[in-house]
């Protein structure tokens, strides 16, 4: 693509990236965003060019926020809808990705826009638009649904820079169902995250690992009874209580000790 993107109020090719077509890699950029020395200012919307923003559906709840959760980061929002709810592109662009995840974001689309933005659709039921196709803001790309890695009906909804993820809600107010502003600041500290979801992810893995490592079995030690035998010598021997040895034997103190008869002492 030889687009070009309004930053720091100039028309400039944006870095890169725009050179790195993918079709099948949600990231396939490989840059750290928290090495970022300078501030970029993207443009969101280009009226002179008919290009804006829209909302990704006609209404936008949260059902979940950008952050940890449970054991793994949660890289955008999750807006609720019911199944078969429509799903609009967000700014003008064109579709990268068309894919299936099915232990993930199931049915989903990635669309490069000409602000220097990506955004992510996942848990589709039905995908509208084939990588390459050309879209405007607010034109129907899919149909929502539950698919991949998902309990409930809801869009997983991303936006990143050069595959970073931004937490959403830097650039949207959803309950007002509109953009923060007409530009959004790009600052390393936007990644800062990034260390910590790192951090506390290997902390989840090592809990998890904990939780499923193995056991030393228990060495069960047994007596065979020889004649003479009693059950306070047989304690005795082992340094353990006669009442242990009653209860792992079913027995009783009154309880004839017949020799050849194997006791479990531990």
């Amino acid at each position: 693509m030889s687009e070009e993107v309004l930053i720091d109020s100039s028309w400039i090719k944006v870095a890169g990236y725009y050179s790195i077509w993918d079709t099948r890699s949600v990231n396939p950029y490989r840059m750290d965003g928290r090495r970022l020395r300078d501030t970029l200012t993207l443009h969101l919307t280009d009226p002179p060019r008919e290009r804006y923003a829209r909302m990704p559906m006609a209404e936008t709840p949260l059902t979940s926020d950008f952050g940890f959760r449970g054991y793994r980061w949660h890289y955008g929002v999750d807006i609720d809808l019911e199944t078969g709810d429509s799903v609009k592109a967000a700014f003008d662009g064109v579709v990268r990705v068309a894919n299936w995840d099915g232990g993930g974001y199931g049915y989903y689309l990635v669309i490069r826009h000409y602000n220097g933005l990506e955004t992510l659709y996942g848990h589709l039921s039905k995908q509208l638009v084939k990588p390459g196709t050309f879209v405007k803001a607010g034109q129907l790309i899919a149909k929502g649904g539950s698919t991949g890695r998902s309990t409930g009906s809801h869009l997983h909804y991303e936006v990143r820079y050069e595959g970073n993820p931004i937490d959403p809600e830097q650039v949207y107010d959803f309950p007002e169902h509109q953009l923060r502003g007409e530009n959004l600041q790009i600052t390393a500290a936007l990644f800062n995250y990034a260390g910590q979801a790192a951090r506390l992810k290997a902390a989840a893995r090592a809990r998890a690992a904990a939780q499923h490592k193995p056991t030393a079995a228990r060495r069960v030690v047994s007596h065979r009874i020889r004649s003479g035998d009693t059950l306070s010598e047989i304690a005795d021997k082992y340094g353990v209580s006669q009442a242990q040895i009653r209860r792992l034997n079913g027995i009783t103190g009154k309880t004839t000790l017949r020799p050849g008869r194997t006791l479990r002492i531990k």
